[in-house]
Formats: structure tokens, C-alpha cells, sequence
């Protein structure tokens, strides 16, 4: 009964959908019901538990058009908590929705439900969703897809699209992953690259070859691949060997068309791309791989995937040829990932989407790594000594998530003493040289640097506020790009350098005309991003890197924005689905 009841929730959101184009266009109501459940899978010859949406790998696929209302109805059967959050929604005047643990709501209980409703306007495209407790996130995501009223794109109407779900297969069980993480030990690592939940034909068990994920075309048609990386720990490089890509969109939004034959990536980034089918018909490999900093820093291993492109009318052995893979970059060459990233523009609408031009409030966020010390001692041996724990900053503090209560709620009900502060550094304590590699291993320099202090500390912002903000990532304890995502708002992404961020020079780069309207900005390896945005949703929205143990150890924060001066501006009530916090810190019945 429970999986007819799930193919039936599936169908009326489709139904309903049709219903609304058939209607011309008006906006619909489309439902899904979510059951989170464990499942267990065999890859590698070891069987793993993970948790699954609806029995999916990746989990279902939400597909509307924009204007339409959202209702997901989220059941856990999981033995612990969670929440689900719709990665890229801007959420305008429904924070309460956003499904950020412990931010905006607590999570949902073991056997408990809770509704996500939530309107989805002004956006066109490729987003996600993803839990966002623990590292559940590996494997409970799915695409978010945005399709344009009327289905008319700025781009010749593709034959099919294709989510391409980028992610890691990880043997050891993900809440006891993220509970080694929480006590310092960050020295596990993922046995695989995915593409749509396969390993693909690179991993083996006993000899025999893992299953790959398979792109059936026909030679003459062009597909729309929509490319999430959802991966913990990874950036990737995307390619198809024997083709190219036209880049048309990201994060919800158009692009200008940008040709190449690789996509970058970023955790927390959603690619859409155009891909012809325009070889000669044959089999061609697909491959994700993941890419990582070189010495000095920390080294993990090489993380890759490979499925197949697969022509209609070739033959299944492919002629006996061998198949064509893809060239790919060294895994640790990061510089294709800024190039990339800095090659690509917005579509530019003469009417809407203007970068603000007047800055009110500058905010300079160093990012990096430092230390506390262990226990109740003040003071303690620097250079990731055994005294100290390794945390992750911004401005030198690292976030103390709260365990047992939703920011949002008790900054609503104005219950916020002893919870948190809001007094998040604009810059950092000291200006030194942010990207100097020398601090990568420990040593006297590094160590007077490292230093910092564990805080819920936040920053409260006044309604239509114009908001810049310089991230800079830099060279402490290591030198890892930082893909910065924040919940509620998207942010024009100004521009992007390498090194550090010269305020008198810099700014003469800044592309006020066509700039990516972006989610998340892939801050580069020892470089800088420029970003700039008006605060007019209020509520209390999460900005963290989105590489996993970035977030556990300590890179966020909040950002409160203050209701406007009439009800049409203002954060409303919690609907009536909205549960509250128990004492437990897990929703209430």
C-alpha cells in the first residue's frame, strides 16, 4: 500500500501539472509526498545501508513550471531526525519552508511528518533539494527542475533533458561519518564518484565491472543535461568524449551562451547545459572527476565515475571498437575550474535583474581554517597539535550550530538571549597575506595566525539594504576553494580573481552589465569573489561553504534580515503546518 500510495502522490503532481498547461500556462499546485527511509545497497562486493527517498537513488525528481506552489509532504521513517531544503528557492516571504536544520526549523522526528508549501516565481531552470541534517545529503537529493511558462526557452527547444546527478558513494554509514567529523576526524573519504547513483564500468567487484549510467541519444537531436553536484567533499570536471557543451544556465537562471568541452562544477552548483548528438553513431564514455588542491595540502584520493553515451542504431558492441573516453585535466589542476567559472555571464534582462549600484553595508569574509583549543584550557600548542581542534572560520570565528532550538523561531518570538549574538566581524581581526602558501604547513607565521574562537554569531541586516560582500579564500592550514551558497537569496556574482582581493584595483573588474545571478559562488583556490545583493526577503537565511566538512567544522553563519515597512514586506506568521521546536530539539508532534 505505501509504495501505490507514493506512485500516486507521483501521479497527481503530474496531472496537475498538465492540467495547468493545458489551461494555458496558469500556475498549479503540484504535490509529492516524500517517505525517507533506509535501504540497503551493494556496490564493490560489500553491501551499505543508506537512506533513500521513495526507495530512489537519486530521489524523485520535482519538475514545475514557474509561478506554481509547491507541497511536499515529508514522512521519516529514518531511526533520527532531519530536514529537507530546497536548495536555491528563494523562498520570498516563506522562510519558514527553507528546511535549513536548526536555522529554520528543527528536525523532524523519527516517525514524524511535516509539509514543506513554499511558492516558486521568478526563476527558470536546474535546482535541487537535499537533507540537510548530518551528511544525509549524500545520498537524500534529487533535482529541483524550473521550466518556463509557455515552455518557451531563450535557447532552440532540446529533443530531452537529463538530470545528471553528480555524487560519491560512501561505504562507511553517513550519521557515523558525521559524527567522527563532529569529534575531529576528517581522514574518511568516499570510495566513489557517482553519476545518477552509478558507480560506473572504472569500479569493480571481483573483476566484474560496476554499472554505469546510460545516455540513449539519437544522432541530429540536442539534449538538455542538468548537471547538480551533490557530492560532500568534491568539486568535479564533467565531459563527454567526442562532444561539446553550450552552457545556457545555472542555478535557476539563464546564461549567456558559453561553449566548451568541459563543465566545472562545484557542490552546491546546478549546470544546465545543451549537448548535440552530432558524432557519428557509436559509444562514447561520460566522465565525472573529482578535483582536489596538490601539495602541500592534505591529500585524498581520486574520485572518478564513467558512464555512456550510447547512439541509437549503434552496435551494442560497438563495432568491436574500443569506446572513446574523455581527456581529463590532472585531479589536481584547479585552474579549468576558474576559468570556467570566470568565463561565464548572465543573460542580460534590460528590465529586471539590476545589479544594485549603491553599496550600503561591506562586508570583507576571510575564509580558512584555525584552532581551539581542547576542552577548558585558554591556551594550548598551535600547528595541528593533539591540543587543539582544527576548525573552520570565517573572519576567524567558527559557527557554534545550535543543537536544540530553530534561530528562526526564537528570533520570531524574540527569545534570543544566550541562543546567539549579532556581532559577526565585518573583516578579519588582522590583514596579513590571505593567500601566502608557506601557511599551508604549520610553522611560526601560521601559528600566530591560527587562533580563533567557536560562536553563534550573525548578522542582522535592515530591509532593502544593498549588501557586498568580498569572500577571500585563503592559505591557513590549507588552500581549498570554498563554494559559498546562501539560503533565500540569489547575489550577483561581480567578479573573481586569484590572490588577494585589492580594493583599489579590483573593483574596476566588476561586470555591472550582464553578471551571473548565482546560489552559490565557487570562491577559487587562493583567489577572491566580489558578490552584491538587496536584502528584500526577511527572515533568517544560512550562508555556509558547501563542502560538508566545511560546515561541520564551522564555516557559516546567519544572516537576519528585518521585515519591511508593510505586510507585503514583512516575514509572516509560521503557516498553520509549521511545527514547532520540543525540548528535544526535534520538531513537536
Amino acid at each position: 500500500m505505501e509504495k501505490l500510495s507514493m506512485a500516486a502522490t507521483m501521479f497527481c503532481a503530474v496531472v496537475l501539472a498538465a492540467v495547468a498547461a493545458a489551461a494555458g500556462g496558469e500556475a498549479a499546485v503540484v504535490e509529492h509526498t516524500f517517505v525517507v527511509h533506509e535501504m540497503n545497497q551493494t556496490h564493490l562486493c560489500n553491501t551499505t545501508k543508506i537512506y533513500v527517498v521513495n526507495g530512489q537513488l537519486p530521489g524523485p525528481t520535482i519538475d514545475i513550471t514557474d509561478g506554481d506552489t509547491v507541497v511536499v509532504h515529508v514522512i521519516n521513517r529514518l531511526p533520527h531526525g532531519l530536514t529537507i531544503h530546497w536548495h536555491g528557492i528563494r523562498q520570498m516571504r516563506s522562510c519558514w519552508s527553507d528546511g535549513a536544520g536548526f536555522v529554520t526549523e528543527c528536525p523532524i522526528p523519527s516517525g514524524g511528518e511535516h509539509v514543506y508549501r513554499f511558492n516558486v516565481t521568478g526563476q527558470v531552470g536546474t535546482l535541487w533539494w537535499h537533507a540537510h541534517v548530518t551528511c544525509l545529503r549524500a545520498t537524500v537529493a534529487g533535482a529541483f527542475i524550473i521550466r518556463p511558462k509557455g515552455g518557451r526557452y531563450p535557447f532552440p527547444t532540446p529533443a530531452k533533458d537529463v538530470p545528471i546527478i553528480i555524487g560519491e558513494w560512501w561505504e562507511l554509514d553517513l550519521v557515523e561519518l558525521d559524527r567522527r567529523m563532529h569529534d575531529g576526524n576528517f581522514d574518511d573519504n568516499p570510495l566513489s564518484a557517482t553519476i545518477n547513483g552509478k558507480l560506473g564500468d572504472l569500479s569493480n567487484c571481483s573483476g566484474k565491472p560496476e554499472e554505469s549510467f546510460v545516455l540513449d541519444v539519437v544522432r541530429g537531436k540536442t539534449y538538455l543535461l542538468r548537471i547538480v553536484n551533490t557530492a560532500l567533499f568534491s568539486e568535479y570536471y564533467f565531459k563527454v568524449a567526442g562532444h561539446t557543451f553550450t552552457v545556457v544556465g545555472a542555478d535557476g537562471y539563464y546564461l549567456t551562451p558559453y561553449k566548451t568541452d568541459m563543465v566545472t562544477v562545484a557542490p552546491g552548483e546546478a549546470i544546465d547545459v545543451l549537448m548535440a548528438a552530432d558524432a557519428p553513431p557509436a559509444h562514447y564514455h561520460m566522465v565525472a572527476l573529482a578535483n582536489q588542491p596538490p601539495e602541500p595540502d592534505p591529500q585524498i584520493p581520486g574520485f572518478v565515475s564513467r558512464g555512456l553515451v550510447r547512439y541509437a542504431g549503434s552496435s551494442h558492441n560497438n563495432n568491436g571498437l574500443p569506446v572513446p573516453t574523455p581527456l581529463m585535466p590532472s585531479q589536481h589542476n584547479t585552474m579549468p575550474s576558474y576559468y570556467f567559472h570566470s568565463n561565464l555571464t548572465g543573460l542580460a534582462h534590460p528590465d529586471r535583474h539590476r545589479v544594485p549600484m549603491h553599496v550600503d553595508e561591506r562586508l570583507f569574509f576571510a575564509l580558512g581554517l584555525g584552532s581551539i583549543c581542547r576542552g577548558t584550557n585558554k591556551t594550548c600548542e598551535r600547528g595541528r597539535s593533539p591540543e587543539t581542534i582544527v576548525v573552520a572560520t570565517m573572519n576567524n570565528v567558527s559557527f557554534r550550530h545550535p543543537t536544540n532550538a530553530s534561530l528562526l523561531e526564537r528570533y520570531y518570538d524574540g527569545q534570543t538571549s544566550g541562543l546567539y549574538t549579532e556581532d559577526l566581524p565585518d573583516h578579519p581581526p588582522h590583514p596579513y597575506n590571505y593567500t601566502d602558501r608557506s601557511l599551508i604547513p604549520p610553522g611560526p607565521l601560521e601559528k600566530a595566525l591560527e587562533p580563533a574562537f567557536k560562536a553563534t554569531k550573525l548578522r542582522r541586516f535592515r530591509y532593502n539594504t544593498s549588501v557586498e560582500i568580498i569572500f577571500q579564500s585563503t592559505a591557513l592550514l590549507q588552500s581549498d576553494s570554498n563554494p559559498m551558497h546562501l539560503h533565500g537569496y540569489d547575489f550577483f556574482v561581480l567578479a573573481t580573481g586569484l590572490g588577494n582581493y585589492n580594493p583599489k584595483t579590483d573593483p574596476k573588474k566588476f561586470n555591472y552589465h550582464n553578471p551571473q545571478l548565482r546560489n552559490t559562488v565557487q570562491v577559487p583556490r587562493t583567489g577572491w569573489a566580489a558578490v552584491r545583493f538587496v536584502t528584500d526577503n526577511p527572515g533568517m537565511w544560512y550562508l555556509h561553504c558547501h563542502f560538508e566538512f566545511h560546515i561541520i567544522m564551522g564555516m557559516a553563519t546567519a544572516f537576519i534580515v528585518e521585515n519591511g515597512p508593510t505586510p507585503e514586506t514583512s516575514l509572516p506568521p509560521p503557516p498553520p503546518e509549521f511545527k514547532r521546536c520540543g525540548a528535544n530539539g526535534l520538531t513537536q508532534p
